[in-house]
């Protein structure tokens, strides 16, 4: 297994290549959005008008020649660009809308996926979500006042709409005219990314590109108007079966994972783990820890939780998965650098662990119980 950590593209500096390198990571997963916040009055009216921020890249999909010039600078400083985290909000809105760009937004993703296969990037991470990740408060609610995400649905209107011009939580279209997103079901929403698997699987095999699917995050039924997708563990089943590829594979994301309501219908998150470790499914994973489930749960450094993370570890190993593990949503820490003492605690984590598995220092722990 192999230790990486997730950048966003305003990230991708000498320092932090630096910092990747002196904390032993060797691979990169790349999340290439940007966005700004902004302060215009029209964009930020209503409730979470603005959400994350308005993406910059309207009009300006990611070429060939982006994605190898990123790639080389990542090479030149000694790491390996594993995986692309997301598609841009503004390059396929209407393929999650089913609006009426969706055909020519297709058709370009299409084209994304040649190009992120000729520059060799094996893995496209996408999240098909209407809403995306929305809910959560941020604030010194970690171990020792550590600055971390709650989500609390006692605190939120979780049926508030999403306005129009807004997807993901990002706003693509800052001109949108007034007006809300209509509402989807669970059937809709299945549907459309049945249209989207089939479309884009093909390409994706010819290319050498594994597309791997995150689960929700917050893992409720419905958020902003919108039916959630895989927000139980055996609906990421539901999605391999829905139009089988080899090129079909799991953004394995612990978190949320354990965050999911717990009925007799579903896996837990060790269960989890094994069976699609084994059946080779498995594309990258974020290893986060939280504690609790919908409806609050809270997001806690990696050593503390509900998930025994070494255990995992041990299920990822002995199960013969031999691909990239990153932190995620790590609680920050106080002082100068807030998000890197957060990563680096967390990568210290991992490290450690993948030492003493490799080593076989885990295996007579859960031998034995």
């Amino acid at each position: 297994m192999k230790l990486g950590l997730g950048l966003y593209r305003s990230l991708l500096t000498q320092d932090n290549y630096a910092f990747a390198k002196q904390a032993g990571v060797t691979h990169l997963v790349v999340h290439l959005v940007d966005y700004f916040k902004g302060s215009n009055p029209v964009l930020a009216s209503g409730p979470n008008r603005l959400g994350w921020g308005v993406t910059q890249n309207q009009d300006r999909p990611w070429t060939y020649e982006d994605l190898a010039a990123i790639k080389k600078d990542i090479e030149a400083n000694g790491l390996t660009w594993e995986a692309i985290e997301n598609f841009d909000p503004s390059h396929w809105h209407d393929v999650l809308l089913d609006g009426p760009k969706k055909r020519q937004q297709m058709e370009q993703l299409k084209r994304t996926i040649q190009a992120v296969g000729k520059a060799g990037i094996p893995i496209m991470g996408y999240n098909f979500s209407i809403a995306g990740v929305w809910g959560w408060t941020k604030g010194p609610f970690g171990r020792g006042g550590a600055k971390a995400l709650v989500y609390d649905e006692s605190k939120i209107d979780k049926s508030t709409p999403l306005p129009n011009g807004m997807v993901w939580n990002m706003v693509y279209d800052p001109d949108a005219p007034e007006g809300t997103v209509a509402p989807i079901s669970s059937e809709e929403i299945w549907q459309r990314l049945e249209w989207f698997l089939s479309e884009i699987l093909p390409v994706a095999e010819e290319c050498g590109v594994r597309m791997a699917l995150h689960p929700d995050d917050p893992p409720t039924d419905q958020l902003r108007g919108g039916a959630r997708l895989v927000n139980r563990p055996d609906k990421y089943q539901k999605m391999l079966d829905l139009v089988p590829s080899r090129a079909s594979a799991l953004e394995f994301c612990l978190g949320s994972l354990s965050e999911m309501p717990t009925d007799g219908a579903t896996l837990d998150v060790y269960e989890a783990t094994e069976k699609f470790a084994r059946a080779g499914r498995i594309a990258y994973v974020h290893f986060r820890n939280v504690r609790g489930k919908v409806p609050l749960y809270q997001e806690v450094f990696v050593d503390e939780g509900d998930i025994d993370m070494l255990r995992v570890v041990q299920i990822l190993h002995d199960t013969g998965y031999d691909g990239v593990l990153i932190p995620d949503h790590t609680p920050e820490m106080t002082c100068a650098a807030p998000w890197h003492a957060g990563m680096a605690y967390a990568l210290g984590y991992i490290r450690c662990a993948l030492q003493a598995v490799e080593r076989g220092a885990l295996a007579p722990v859960f031998a034995s119980t």
